[in-house]
């Protein structure tokens, strides 16, 4: 029996664009049928891909960054409609963590094979809105308000380091006051982070060894003054800056997130809730909050994810 694959596509996202001669060719091989739709504006994703539920599609198949993903993630969560990852964005850190090819036809094979696997993974809920992989205060938030579209169009990834750059010029430390689980902590820092993702964007660059997006848990991690040049060791890695050995990187990757860790402040947690003093910039998923407090909760496994089929 044909299945149905709903492809929605996010027309704002990365350089280049769906190429539909690459669906058309790569879809002609399985019985499958498939349309497309084009987000025009934020929450478009979700409202398309909850269509595709009440229609009885078997996939919903998004191309673009992973604030796209993350919206079609809040439609498809606790259903049984696979989500597939077409990598359409900047960094598509999510396409990375599960190991879902970067290049289209790739992409779009995992979509549409009846081979691929399903991946349970947890999502995150930040006051009510969904994310795959992290949450921001301070520091990180404002690489994300810094790195514009046109910045991001012209210099890809470097557009983050180049805003968090110019943010570290004249520092600002933050007290935050964070409930994890109900109990209380508090901590001084440049950015506070809650992750259901590590991954940095690139394959063996965790933020810190450990993460994943299904254990039924979240990642809170404050980085203080003294933890700040692992964090950007972390990113020279993702960018490709260290001069280190192609087959040496993975170990030195680890180094790096092991000797990173030892700078932090860091907890797990089901539920968490944290201010700043003074009120910082929040980010989710790339995609700026307006936010007085962060109220973020796991979800665990209610998203089923296609990821490629295991070697033979």
């Amino acid at each position: 029996m044909s299945r149905f694959i709903q492809i929605i596509a996010n027309p704002g996202a990365g350089q280049e664009g769906l190429n539909l001669k690459s669906v058309q060719a790569v879809f002609a091989d399985y019985p499958v049928d498939w349309d497309i739709d084009i987000t025009k504006q934020a929450g478009d994703a979700t409202a398309l891909a909850s269509a595709a539920v009440a229609a009885g599609a078997d996939v919903v198949a998004i191309y673009g960054g992973d604030g796209s993903v993350a919206e079609v993630a809040a439609a498809l969560k606790g259903t049984d409609v696979k989500l597939a990852i077409l990598p359409g964005g900047t960094a598509n850190v999510m396409s990375v963590e599960l190991g879902i090819p970067r290049q289209l036809d790739a992409a779009l094979r995992v979509a549409v094979d009846p081979q691929s696997q399903v991946r349970q993974v947890d999502l995150g809920s930040v006051n009510g809105q969904p994310f795959i992989l992290r949450v921001g205060l301070g520091l990180e938030a404002a690489m994300v308000a810094g790195a514009d579209r046109a910045a991001k169009d012209k210099y890809g990834v470097f557009a983050y380091l180049w805003a968090a750059a110019q943010n570290l010029v004249a520092p600002t430390l933050a007290h935050y006051e964070i409930v994890v689980d109900g109990a209380t902590f508090s901590s001084e820092g440049l950015t506070c982070i809650v992750a259901n993702s590590g991954n940095m964007g690139q394959a063996g660059v965790n933020l810190i060894p450990g993460i994943t997006v299904d254990d039924g848990l979240l990642d809170v991690i404050v980085i203080e003054q003294a933890g700040v040049k692992g964090f950007f060791d972390l990113i020279g890695a993702v960018l490709g800056l260290s001069q280190v050995a192609p087959e040496e990187r993975t170990a030195r990757n680890r180094e790096l997130g092991q000797q990173f860790r030892s700078t932090l402040r860091y907890w797990q947690a089901r539920e968490v809730r944290i201010t700043s003093d003074p009120p910082q910039t929040v980010q989710s998923d790339g995609e700026l909050l307006e936010a007085a407090e962060v109220h973020c909760v796991v979800q665990p496994g209610v998203l089923k994810v296609l990821v490629p089929a295991a070697s033979a």
